[in-house]
């Protein structure tokens, strides 16, 4: 048997006389070009969204953070005045109650001029 009627044998198995001898292959479904820059396109955008909230969302927590930094420098500074102020008012009374204070003899009133 030669090759080629070898290869008359086995394409006669499959068809006979007077029958179509196209055979049908099933592939599976691909995307052609214009779906393929469709679906990019809207995965471009998808991600330009995502993209563009979560800079939104770290500009609105930054102003936030500003804001209460603004507001501890404040505090901060109206602290530092307290404290001023406190030792301001408590320094009388305690140079009055100090040992040196107690030590100082008292001076009595003397009597004012009169013209």
């Amino acid at each position: 048997m030669t090759y080629s009627s070898s290869l008359a044998m086995s394409r006669s198995r499959f068809s006979g006389r007077n029958q179509n001898a196209v055979s049908f292959r099933v592939t599976g479904r691909t995307l052609g070009p214009i779906s393929n820059t469709i679906v990019l396109i809207v995965l471009t955008l998808l991600l330009g969204l995502l993209y563009l909230t979560q800079v939104t969302k770290t500009n609105a927590f930054g102003y936030q953070i500003n804001n209460l930094r603004e507001q501890s420098a404040s505090l901060q500074s109206q602290h530092n005045d307290l404290e001023v102020a406190s030792a301001r008012l408590q320094s009388l009374p305690r140079v009055q109650s100090s040992a040196v204070a107690k030590n100082l003899t008292a001076v009595a009133p003397s009597d004012t001029i009169q013209n």
